[in-house]
């Protein structure tokens, strides 16, 4: 796999993105049935999903190969960084820009869906902010809460049932 674009792809997990649309999509029905849907409004959340679910695979690459979770003899899916198709450098780079595209995304959907209601925009932050900082820190830092029993109860808080 020396296709550039195919390693990234592989790094990003696309199989699992619809978990992250799942939820957008039956919010957006919902809303469509009681005559409430905004398709604006469903663009940016799907985004702003599909961005936080890649930034977790990334850190979740990273994470493990630093770790060493992940080693050569790892059995399933290769995983960019321990497999050296892209560098430790690289990673967190694609991270930095991939929280950033999640944030800009974020405040554009927070914009649309609230206006000047600024009470509800500073709480949406502060959940988006968690957002990002439990998709890096599952696997990544000193202490990564996805190595002590604690990622399937974060999956829950961030994804629900």
């Amino acid at each position: 796999m020396t296709n550039t674009l195919s390693i990234w792809l592989l790094a990003a997990r696309l199989r699992t993105l619809p978990l992250a649309c799942s939820s957008i999509l039956l919010g957006s029905g919902l809303a469509a049935s009681r005559g409430a849907f905004d398709g604006t409004i469903m663009a940016l959340s799907l985004l702003t999903a599909i961005l936080l679910q890649i930034l977790s695979n990334l850190a979740n690459d990273y994470g493990d190969a630093v770790s060493g979770a992940d080693n050569g003899e790892r059995i399933g899916p290769q995983r960019a960084v321990v497999s050296g198709l892209i560098t430790r450098r690289q990673m967190c780079v694609a991270m930095a820009l991939t929280a950033l595209a999640a944030v800009v995304s974020g405040l554009a959907l927070l914009g649309c869906a609230f206006g000047d209601q600024w009470l509800q925009i500073l709480t949406f932050v502060l959940l988006g902010g968690a957002a990002i900082v439990a998709a890096v820190t599952y696997t990544v830092g000193k202490t990564p809460y996805g190595y002590r029993g604690f990622g399937d109860i974060s999956v829950f808080l961030f994804f629900g049932l």
